[in-house]
């Protein structure tokens, strides 16, 4: 029995041996395993940044249109008569003054003379008995009766002239002549107020867009715009006309730009891409890569402060300009963090390398 128990106390001395040998190399294991993850926060990750500047920004606003002649209108008969003679087809060019029809005469021409006479009958009674009057022969009052009658005279020819230049339509401005709707000889009536052609003006053409009201107040007459047709060709223009008054249907605003065609290369109606820069405002130009979504679902930007840890800041997007972008809200001269910005997280200290600009602008 006395051997039994030595043996069974040996076994049991042996058993609390192992065990804590086995507890002592956990204990080292753990202390080695805590020493590494301090070896490995000694490594800080490694990003790309970019230093920014706010500068005064003015965004290009693009919008489709339309080409609009400046004027248009309609040419009508003032007097009575045939149309014996139309000098103009679609297509022609006029000039301010030029003759567009002729109507028949209708004695015009008689009556121009039969006031012009009675015109120089009165001025010459008028001159007469003026003299008379002046010698005492006749009285003093007859003097007004007689600049009365002279001045009816008068009147009475220049109606009658202005009556026979009624018959001769003239070009109100110089344009193109769009459409012509009478012959020579159509109807022996009167022509009064019939409508004889169309006259359109190309020089200056006009680009018309309708403008969203949070865009209309970055526009101002004078402002500088770029206009693309669809025709392929370009040109530039300046803001002539800003309306105060939206539409009812589709709450814009119209604007008019005014294009120079002094060879009228740029035709009516056609469908036009107008760019136009509104007013300046402070923005930061930053690469399109470099913006992130923050936790909450906030578009920003991460950047790296004085200390090289990890912000980030809710941006609002200026202008979308192919492989920039143009953001508010970033502060002036922050370092963008514009490589491993998806790999880091605020308040997270990082190693700041510069990244060159033109690598930037190639990712």
């Amino acid at each position: 029995m006395k051997g039994a128990r030595i043996t069974a106390v040996v076994l049991v001395l042996a058993a609390a041996g192992w065990i804590a040998s086995g507890h002592l190399g956990s204990n080292d294991s753990k202390s080695q395993a805590a020493v590494r993850p301090n070896e490995k926060a000694a490594k800080v990750f490694r990003v790309g940044i970019l230093k920014t500047e706010r500068v005064s920004h003015r965004q290009k606003l693009t919008i489709s249109g339309r080409t609009e002649a400046d004027k248009r209108v309609m040419i009508t008969a003032r007097t009575g008569g045939v149309l014996t003679d139309l000098r103009v087809k679609r297509g022609t060019v006029v000039k301010e003054g030029d003759i567009i029809a002729i109507l028949s005469d209708e004695a015009r021409e008689s009556q121009v003379i039969q006031a012009r006479a009675v015109a120089v009958q009165k001025r010459a009674e008028f001159e007469a008995k003026s003299r008379l009057i002046q010698q005492g022969n006749m009285p003093k009052l007859e003097a007004g009766n007689l600049e009365a009658q002279l001045k009816i005279a008068e009147a009475q020819l220049a109606a009658a002239e202005a009556e026979r230049e009624r018959g001769v339509v003239r070009a109100p401005w110089s344009g193109i002549i769009n459409d012509v709707s009478v012959e020579v000889g159509q109807a022996a009536f009167s022509f009064s107020g019939k409508e004889l052609a169309q006259i359109v003006s190309l020089d200056p053409m006009l680009a018309v867009v309708e403008v969203a009201e949070r865009k209309i107040g970055g526009i101002k007459p004078g402002d500088e715009a770029e206009i693309r047709l669809v025709t392929g060709q370009t040109a530039k223009g300046k803001v002539r006309f800003v309306s105060r008054s939206a539409s009812q249907t589709t709450r814009t605003y119209r604007v008019e730009i005014e294009i120079p065609n002094a060879d009228g290369a740029i035709a009516d109606g056609v469908t036009a891409e107008v760019s136009i820069r509104l007013a300046a405002n402070e923005a930061t130009r930053v690469p399109r890569s470099a913006l992130v979504f923050a936790s909450n679902g906030d578009l920003g930007l991460r950047f790296v402060n004085a200390e090289s840890v990890v912000a980030f800041a809710p941006v609002a997007v200026v202008e979308d300009d192919q492989a920039f972008m143009w953001v508010a809200g970033i502060p002036d001269g922050a370092s963008v963090i514009v490589e491993g910005q998806d790999f880091v997280r605020e308040g997270q200290k990082v190693d700041a390398v510069p990244v060159a600009p033109q690598k930037t602008a190639a990712n």
